[in-house]
């Protein structure tokens, strides 16, 4: 049977000017933070759903900004770029916990599964990756975190998550792969999640409540 995961969401702290830069000016920078702090908060109660997950907040700059539950675990991310950060998180949860599993706030609406399926995948497997129709990942799990892992991996670039599986496969790990999912980083992104949401093909209450207030820009009726 699977055992407990160590869950952790890496988020940064809602800053004007600092979060979601690539939606303006499409949203103000305002909108842009609040629109971050909303995507957190529905990430929050995802993660929080799963009676499985022990959930860790690794979070750039000052968590109190973060709407959090009284005893979260939170931890710094540190310093470096996104892989070394990443593979700090996942060594120091994996010293306590058979696997860990890292996922962004950028996808709001992700189904409740797309996780299970990730926590089972890794009693079978050594890693799982969730691929995003950017070429990069949405999730990424593991078992073992060899050190230097993730280091010199190119981010945010059509073929991270390509050197990422390639990276994982020439330690020797056995790699599973998730289903995909679309992460909210540039303003066509941002319009897709609208349309999907009041449609009610997949929920995400706090975001949808914020969206609601942007009609000016995304066109809702």
């Amino acid at each position: 049977m699977p055992t407990k995961a160590t869950l952790c969401i890496f988020v940064k702290a809602p800053l004007p000017g600092l979060v979601k830069t690539r939606l303006t000016p499409f949203l103000t920078r305002v909108e842009a933070a609040g629109l971050a702090a909303a995507f957190f908060a529905d990430t929050f109660a995802l993660a929080s759903s799963c009676e499985w997950a022990r959930i860790v907040v690794a979070c750039d700059g000052d968590p109190s900004l973060l709407e959090l539950a009284t005893g979260t675990e939170i931890w710094p991310q540190g310093s470096g770029d996104l892989g070394e950060r990443m593979e700090r998180a996942l060594s120091l949860a994996l010293e306590s916990s058979k696997a860990a599993i890292v996922i962004g706030t950028d996808l709001p609406g992700l189904p409740r599964r797309f996780l299970d399926s990730a926590r089972l995948q890794l009693a079978k497997h050594d890693a799982i990756i969730g691929p995003s129709a950017d070429g990069g990942f949405y999730l990424l799990g593991l078992r073992r975190c060899p050190s230097g892992l993730l280091r010199g991996i190119p981010w945010r670039s059509a073929t991270t998550r390509e050197h990422t599986v390639a990276r994982l496969c020439s330690v020797g790990l056995t790699v599973a792969e998730a289903e995909p999912w679309f992460d909210v980083d540039v303003p066509t992104d941002l319009v897709r999640l609208a349309g999907l949401l009041r449609e009610e093909c997949i929920l995400a209450p706090r975001t949808a409540g914020f969206l609601t207030g942007l009609r000016h820009c995304l066109g809702s009726p």
